[in-house]
């Protein structure tokens, strides 16, 4: 069997395997969405429901009906984001099912008329991005190790930290938070972290991590010089040793250990954060394993997308099945065939982009929706356009 072969197996067995009980659970959870549905008041006006108008978004008359082919192009961008830098992908699907298709403006509405939809539509906006950031973390997480980009043992930690809050979290705010908070803590999360990395891109964060800097030089050399012998002969990631109090490991040919308690404790408290706010949280994986661990945002990736795995498959079968969460299939489906898409095409390209572009690409997109966010949610208003 070709690799491609196994690949496709592989995610297709991942797929069959965690899809099958949610669909199976789904009739009896779309009770709770017809009971929201039969209680907000009818009529043309805003925060009513149309009984004559044609079915949208969640089967909800009147409602926005998404454009599936923006759905699926939207989609490859989401997952080439994520599938190159490691994160973003999550931020970036929030911001097409927020605001592209429109629907937190619809859903925003029902704030005063009916409060329980309102919250049921927050918690279907954030599995909805789940679900495109844990397919392109599926393939992201097979082709990385492929090519020897992926800290498997890093990951795992990381993976470990990130199982209870990814449970928790749904059981305690499934239900509970307006789509008005939920896009202020959205914004507040991605700004603060553009912070962080635009202070990385400085002479006194860059300072900071000159074995990673080393280790990304070494890379795009072998890009440009493929036959070129890096330091100790070793290509990739290659661990050196596994133990309960630190583990190490070279990347071509640099050496780099962590603690493994550290990224347990780290993949805990991101994970909190990432699933309340229901996105993967690479956004935050990204740069804690630059930062905190200083590594080259070649493995950062790969290692990043393998722990958003882990915690997007606990977070979104607790959402849906032990909380009953509802979401629009169609638009669903058309969009994880552009992560796909997306994904495959990621880790081949991101090796001829430099480390630093890719930090400041994924700045600027962080800063712009920060800002937009944070005072949609909490001013009533955006900041910056669209307003």
């Amino acid at each position: 069997m070709s690799n491609n072969l196994k690949l496709f197996f592989a995610i297709f067995v991942v797929s069959v395997f965690f899809v099958s009980p949610l669909l199976i659970a789904a009739p009896a959870h779309a009770d709770r969405l017809s009971d929201a549905i039969a209680k907000t008041p009818q009529g043309a006006e805003k925060g009513q429901i149309d009984p004559k108008a044609k079915p949208g978004w969640l089967g909800i008359q009147g409602a926005p009906s998404p454009s599936l082919i923006l759905g699926f192009f939207w989609a490859i961008w989401v997952g080439w984001i994520f599938s190159t830098v490691g994160a973003f992908g999550g931020i970036m699907a929030g911001v097409g099912h927020i605001t592209v298709f429109g629907l937190a403006n619809y859903g925003k509405a029902f704030k005063d008329t009916s409060p329980v939809l309102n919250k049921l539509m927050t918690d279907s906006i954030r599995v909805s991005n789940q679900w495109l950031v844990g397919l392109s973390a599926a393939i992201s997480s097979l082709n990385y190790y492929k090519i020897g980009r992926l800290v498997l043992p890093l990951g795992i930690c990381l993976a470990i930290g990130a199982v209870g809050s990814s449970i928790l979290v749904p059981i305690m705010t499934a239900g509970k938070i307006s789509l008005k908070v939920y896009i202020g803590y959205f914004g507040l999360c991605v700004f603060a972290v553009a912070l962080v990395l635009l202070w990385e891109t400085l002479p006194a964060g860059q300072r900071k991590r000159k074995e990673a800097s080393e280790a990304a030089k070494a890379f795009e050399k072998s890009v440009q010089e493929k036959n070129i012998a890096l330091k100790g002969g070793k290509r990739g990631v290659n661990i050196t040793r596994i133990g309960v109090g630190r583990v190490i490991f070279t990347f071509y040919g640099v050496e780099f250990s962590f603690r493994p308690i550290i990224p347990v404790c780290g993949g805990f408290f991101i994970a909190m954060i990432a699933s309340f706010i229901g996105v993967g949280g690479g956004f935050l994986f990204v740069p804690f394993l630059t930062s905190i661990a200083g590594l080259p945002m070649f493995i950062v990736a790969g290692t990043s997308a393998d722990t958003v795995l882990v915690g997007m498959i606990v977070s979104i079968f607790t959402y849906m099945v032990v909380k009953g969460t509802v979401i629009y299939w169609p638009l669903i489906g058309v969009e994880l065939i552009g992560i796909f898409v997306g994904s495959m095409i990621g880790p081949r390209t991101s090796k001829y982009f430099p480390e630093i572009w890719l930090k400041r690409l994924f700045i600027v997109l962080a800063i712009y929706v920060g800002i937009r966010y944070t005072s949609w949610g909490f001013l009533g208003y955006s900041i910056v356009p669209p307003f």
